[in-house]
């Protein structure tokens, strides 16, 4: 039984009445397991968050980004064993892990670079229309925040609020997913590597009951969550009661346009990456195609040899394009919606089951003309199932875009860039491609409208997230 909580810079067993069993979703085998934090032990984390608060808020801008760019180096050097990792307990492609990896480095070296900034500028002058007065801008850390992390891009989510957060001088208590409460723990190794002040970073490892602790707790000055619309609702709530800031990034039943004047291969390529990366395990999957009618028929071909082709297996064993569900529930909840096609009476163009067994492994799969109505189309699955609907104009295609109750993230693919560029901005979400991949960059904004959230992170939208402003303004009289 480990010892994963991390708290006050000292490693702790969990005091919890229950235990965490952590899997290998390619074998459906446990491979470890943990004892949860209990609700003391929250508060303990809570109260070493406060007190590290007045001197890590105080420490210079230029300090907190050494440790920042310190960061990014201890998960460099721990590239391979991190990788490893994220694929045993994920079920990731060796290709996506080492994203994955990639992209926790950078998100940290872009905030280091912005806490520097901060220290080249601690205050900004704001020019007044009337004579007699001056007035300053200074931006001051929220104070402690709780940040609650998903498991399906572990590291990742966790990096995007780490590093803003320790860079504008916000003290953190972080609770990472149990399903995978592993890979979270690393930062607490770099803490202590690093020397970290003690309390500045708290690491609390549980279920529903100690995110529910943390995220009631009147101690937090800011929550930030990302993961299922249900639980962000019980985040919301509970923030409302003290009225502290939320940053919440929930669902998506994203869109992606084709039109028919585009390269019907390349469409096969962003379309598929865009359900499959991450067995479609993403807030950001576009899951609903729209295809103009006069290319229907050519790309849903293309699609069925794309689907069938591509390669579903343990990342262990060897190069595959696509690993198993992270865990028994999402593959439960996958089934259940093949059976819910079936029932529908949806025509399945390729999969439409599960793989194998063991593994939490299912095919990748394609429905054709499915009803606007299904509710394939409209609730979120979280695997890789592909609906797809024609149109025949372009206002039509973004009346079906926009019909939805999330708004995350769209793709738009045409050779026509003004049309595609017109799209963009006509859609109601936080994030377009234009014939492109999911490529997310640190320095942009990620979050999105509706149903799919609050608030911004990364670029420097993330920073100011846990930033409150300060004006201070004299009389010259």
């Amino acid at each position: 039984m480990s010892k994963a909580q991390y708290i006050n810079g000292a490693w702790l067993t969990g005091d919890g009445a229950e235990q965490i069993t952590v899997y290998d979703p390619s074998l459906g085998q446990p491979f470890a397991e943990l004892k949860v934090a209990s609700s003391a032990q929250v508060d303990q984390a809570i109260a070493a968050a406060r007190q590290a608060l007045p001197a890590w808020r105080n420490t210079s801008a230029s300090i907190r980004a050494g440790y920042l760019r310190g960061f990014a180096e201890q998960i460099e050097q721990r590239r391979e064993t991190l990788i490893a990792l994220q694929m045993q307990n994920n079920g990731k492609p060796r290709h996506e892990a080492v994203v994955d990896i990639d992209d926790a480095v950078a998100t940290f070296t872009y905030y280091a670079g912005l806490a520097e900034g901060l220290a080249a500028r601690p205050s900004t002058e704001v020019p007044l229309a009337v004579p007699g007065f001056t007035a300053h801008t200074h931006l001051e850390p929220l104070g402690v925040v709780g940040l609650i992390v998903p498991w399906n891009f572990p590291l990742v989510t966790s990096a995007w609020k780490l590093a803003p957060a320790l860079a504008a001088g916000c003290t953190v208590v972080l609770k990472p997913s149990e399903i995978t409460p592993l890979i979270e723990q690393t930062y607490g190794e770099i803490a202590d590597a690093l020397g970290l002040p003690a309390g500045v970073l708290n690491i609390v490892c549980g279920k529903a009951q100690t995110g529910a602790a943390l995220s009631n707790h009147a101690g937090i000055d800011k929550l930030s969550f990302t993961g299922s619309n249900a639980v962000g609702t019980q985040v919301m709530r509970s923030a409302a009661a003290y009225c502290r800031p939320v940053t919440l990034e929930l669902g998506g039943k994203s869109a992606i346009v084709v039109f028919d004047d585009c390269d019907l291969d390349q469409a096969v390529e962003w379309i598929v990456a865009g359900i499959c990366w991450n067995a479609g395990q993403m807030c950001s999957a576009t899951s609903r195609l729209l295809v103009q009618e006069s290319i229907a028929d050519a790309l849903m071909l293309r699609l069925k040899t794309a689907f069938e082709t591509l390669r579903v297996g343990n990342p262990l064993d060897g190069e595959v394009d696509m690993g198993p569900l992270a865990s028994q529930a999402q593959w439960d909840k996958a089934c259940e919606y093949f059976t819910i096609a079936r029932a529908e009476g949806l025509q399945c163009v390729a999969g439409g089951e599960a793989l194998r067994d063991p593994g939490w492994f299912v095919s990748p799969t394609l429905y054709a003309d499915v009803p606007t109505t299904s509710r394939l189309w409209t609730e979120e699955i979280f695997a890789p199932v592909l609906c797809t609907h024609r149109f025949s104009s372009e206002q039509q295609a973004l009346a079906l875009a926009n019909d939805s109750r999330f708004g995350l993230v769209a793709t738009v693919i045409s050779a026509d860039l003004v049309r595609a560029e017109r799209v963009a901005l006509a859609l109601e979400v936080g994030h377009v491609w234009i014939n492109s991949i999911q490529a997310v960059f640190v320095e942009t904004s990620w979050g999105g409208t509706k149903g799919s959230g609050i608030g911004r992170e990364l670029g420097p939208w993330g920073l100011s997230a846990y930033q409150s402003v300060k004006h201070v303004t004299r009389c010259l009289g």
